[in-house]
């Protein structure tokens, strides 16, 4: 079940994705940490932020809407009160999901975190369409996505993975500019902007009036992102997007991906990381497949 990708090891290819599984410490008493491969923690920023006001999450025919607005307590507090208790999880990697609203924000927090101890990867996100600076603002804009990610990776010390945004023309664009750019790896997708109106009150069900669509509604689009992001760059990609079984995991890795993330799941089931981990080894079993990571790219298409 292990899997490698930016010279980090992972004992399986399941991931909690980032916003979905707090700092990681919340869910030790819900979730056998050791037997997922890592977590992705929520998005970290340079100072406390409070996010956006309820109503921030509504459910959907085939998923969610969220405009959480990146509340997290900011990277001091974090260092200070939640990675040290993560120490007790070796077999668990730790990636710090790092937001900024500038360059200068994003590089901050980096250097912050460069001198704690504890943390596997950093993953840049650049893809939350729930605030109103930063974020997408940077993931949709080629040359906004190359100056940072050239900017960050001169001082970053760890390895640097680029959460892609969904909502641009070409994924496999912008996958290139990222591995142009020295990022060792990309996570992809984000959520996809999205709206929900009550036809009663006649105005937004959330308080940010749009918000990340998430959950299985969006797989299939997510499944043929990887592939085309695959197509275009060497560097790992890490499939995320409506994960629920471990063949909907599987699908990603055909595609592509060398791991996935799982995080709409864990608000219906805060065990779906450890269920998915453990899917994925009986599925391996009956199907005969002796390496999982012999998966990645192993896509069949027929010759036309």
């Amino acid at each position: 079940m292990r899997v490698q990708f930016a010279g980090i090891e992972l004992n399986s290819p399941v991931i909690a994705a980032s916003g979905t599984f707090g700092y990681g410490i919340e869910f030790e008493e819900i979730v056998s940490l050791e037997r997922i491969g890592a977590f992705v923690t929520k998005g970290i920023s340079l100072e406390p932020m409070q996010g956006h006001p309820a109503p921030r999450i509504i459910q959907t025919a085939a998923g969610m809407l969220n405009a959480i607005g990146l509340q997290n307590i900011g990277v001091a507090e974090f260092i200070q009160k939640k990675l040290l208790p993560l120490s007790r999880y070796p077999s668990c990697k730790v990636i710090v999901n790092v937001f900024g609203y500038t360059v200068a924000e994003y590089k901050a927090v980096i250097e912050r975190l460069n001198d704690a101890d504890g943390i596997a990867a950093y993953e840049l996100n650049v893809s939350c369409p729930n605030v109103h600076a930063g974020g997408m603002a940077f993931g949709s804009d080629a040359g906004s996505l190359e100056y940072l990610v050239n900017e960050v990776k001169n001082i970053a010390k760890r390895p640097l993975m680029v959460k892609l945004s969904p909502n641009v023309t070409s994924i496999g664009s912008m996958a290139r500019v990222c591995a142009a750019s020295g990022a060792d790896a990309v996570s992809l997708v984000n959520t996809f902007l999205a709206m929900s109106i009550d036809v009663e009150t006649r105005k937004p069900r959330l308080t940010n009036v749009t918000g990340g669509l998430s959950g299985p509604a969006i797989k299939p689009i997510a499944v043929r992102m990887v592939y085309e992001a695959a197509r275009a760059v060497t560097i790992p990609i890490i499939g995320l997007g409506g994960i629920v079984t471990p063949e909907d995991a599987v699908e990603f890795m055909l595609a592509g991906a060398t791991a996935v993330q799982v995080g709409t799941a864990s608000y219906a089931d805060p065990r779906a990381t450890e269920r998915l981990a453990k899917g994925l080894v009986s599925w391996c079993r009956s199907q005969h497949v002796e390496r999982i990571s012999s998966l990645t790219g192993a896509l069949d298409i027929p010759q036309r």
